[in-house]
C-alpha cells in the first residue's frame, strides 16, 4: 500500500485521471447490471440482461475527456482560491462548487453522451433531466464535498471525488436510461 501511495503522490494527475475514468466506467456497468440499464423500446428480455459495452465506453470517454480533467484542475484551483479546511473555507468551497462546477459537470455528462451517440438534438436529455439531477446533486454533493474539503488531503481529492461520484454517476446513468432513451443509429 505504501508503494501505491508513493506512485500516486509522484504522479497525481495520471493517477487521478485513470482512477476517475475507471470509476465512471464502473458506474455505468453497475447501473446496467444491477438496475437494468437498457430500457430502449423494442428490447427483449435477453437484450436487457446483456451489457452495452458501447454505452460503457461512452460514459468512460465522457469521464476521461471532461470530468476527470475538469475535477482535477477545478479542485486544485478551488483550493488556491479558498485555502484551508476550516468551517468558513469548507462552506465557501461547497457553495462555489454547487454554483459553478455542478451545473457544468451535469451538463457535460448529458450533452457529452448525446454528442457521442450522434443524437439529433444533443440538448434533449439535458433539458429533460438537468433540474432533477441538479436538485439531487445539491443534497448529495454538498455533504460529500464538505467531507472532501474538510478531511481529504488535496493530492487525493480527485480520487475521493471519483469514489463518491460512483454513486451519483450510477444515478445519472440510470436517470438517463429512463423514459425510453434510445441512442441514435450510427
Amino acid at each position: 500500500m505504501n508503494r501505491a501511495w508513493a506512485v500516486f503522490k509522484a504522479h497525481p494527475y495520471i493517477s487521478n485521471i485513470l482512477g476517475y475514468t475507471s470509476l465512471f466506467a464502473s458506474a455505468d456497468l453497475i447501473q446496467q447490471s444491477l438496475l437494468g440499464g437498457k430500457h430502449a423500446a423494442g428490447s427483449t428480455s435477453e437484450d436487457s440482461t446483456s451489457i452495452d459495452w458501447g454505452q460503457m465506453a461512452r460514459v468512460a470517454t465522457v469521464g476521461f475527456c471532461f470530468h476527470a480533467n475538469f475535477n482535477y484542475h477545478w479542485l486544485r484551483g478551488l483550493e488556491k482560491m479558498l485555502p484551508g479546511s476550516g468551517v468558513r473555507a469548507v462552506t465557501a468551497k461547497v457553495v462555489v462548487d454547487q454554483l459553478v462546477a455542478a451545473p457544468l459537470t451535469i451538463s457535460a455528462f448529458y450533452i457529452g453522451l448525446s454528442l457521442l451517440e450522434n443524437k439529433d438534438d444533443p440538448l434533449e436529455d439535458w433539458r429533460q433531466k438537468f433540474w432533477t439531477s441538479y436538485k439531487a446533486g445539491v443534497v448529495y454533493w454538498s455533504t460529500m464535498q464538505a467531507v472532501n474539503f474538510a478531511f481529504v488531503p488535496p493530492v487525493a481529492r480527485t480520487v475521493f471525488l471519483g469514489g463518491i461520484a460512483l454513486t451519483f454517476t450510477i444515478f445519472l446513468c440510470h436517470l438517463r436510461q429512463q423514459h425510453g432513451h434510445r441512442p441514435s443509429a450510427s
